[in-house]
């Protein structure tokens, strides 16, 4: 068993780390790590249902549960899927194909449409921008938790942001009712231990955390140390999957440039189209 300090180093590298409280449960959360290669082993009975439970279990905004997910395992849909999450590069998700399932989060304010509809009741709030953001915050909310239970299980996922690419032809391929989007993928499975990802360095916590105010200056005095961090691990994850890694600041520059999109720059028009006005 790894301890306080293995862990910490392997989260942040050689950064500053605060002194903080510590148990079991904070060990397991910041030892987190993604997984791109899986194992053919079937996720076990019972595994997909506690993680649901303990979705079901995150906060949801005014007690509406404004999410759904669908767990895919069949070969060719998921073999479909992925293609849709490729994008316009023909970057694929090869683990897409390897994990056992596939988990679609679903940002989903039909199920209240329709109570409102039995009754004749306007839906007035449904057409406004903050319903479609508190659907998604929802699914987001419960995603993280049902990670959190399938990693005390032994199993890993891997976020699929690539789903959006193609919002409009995801919902259909799925029998998406209007008022529901997939926000993002996740393959589930157990880890390949012969290719475990390595873990990412995340900013030293003077970046992300603010005191009373947000001090700009100060955050950005302290992600300087960041880029050494990043550098530190990007030939391993290289060598380990053959991935063209660029700097961590070459990485944010690219995200901001058009090709970076991949299909994304259609969302609005999709999630238009499936009834979200977003007025």
């Amino acid at each position: 068993m790894q301890t306080q300090q293995q862990i910490l180093s392997a989260r942040y590298g050689q950064q500053p780390v605060p002194d903080m409280l510590w148990n079991d449960q904070i060990a397991a959360l910041v030892s987190h790590r993604t997984a791109r290669a899986y194992l053919p082993d079937a996720v076990p009975a019972g595994a997909l249902e506690a993680m649901v439970a303990a979705a079901q279990s995150a906060s949801t905004s005014s007690n509406h549960h404004q999410w759904s997910v669908v767990a895919v395992s069949e070969p060719a849909l998921k073999a479909e899927l992925s293609a849709l999450a490729q994008g316009s590069a023909g970057q694929g998700n090869p683990h897409m194909h390897e994990a056992p399932v596939l988990l679609l989060w679903v940002a989903d304010l039909s199920r209240n449409a329709a109570i409102a509809a039995e009754t004749g009741t306007p839906n007035i709030v449904h057409g406004h921008l903050d319903a479609f953001l508190m659907a998604s915050v929802d699914a987001a909310l419960a995603s993280q938790n049902a990670v959190v239970a399938a990693e005390s299980l032994g199993l890993a996922v891997c976020y699929i942001g690539g789903m959006r690419n193609s919002a409009a032809e995801v919902a259909q391929l799925l029998g998406l009712p209007s008022l529901s989007y997939v926000v993002f993928g996740m393959t589930l499975g157990y880890p390949d231990p012969q290719r475990l990802s390595e873990y990412t360095p995340r900013p030293q916590q003077a970046v992300v955390l603010h005191h009373n105010c947000y001090d700009a200056n100060a955050a950005a005095r302290a992600l300087e140390t960041y880029d050494q961090a990043f550098d530190g691990m990007r030939e391993a994850l290289a060598g380990r999957f053959g991935i063209h890694l660029k700097t961590w600041r070459e990485g944010v520059r690219g995200s901001v440039q058009a090709a970076y999109m991949d299909g994304r720059e259609n969302l609005r028009q999709a999630v238009q189209g499936r009834g979200f006005e977003l007025k």
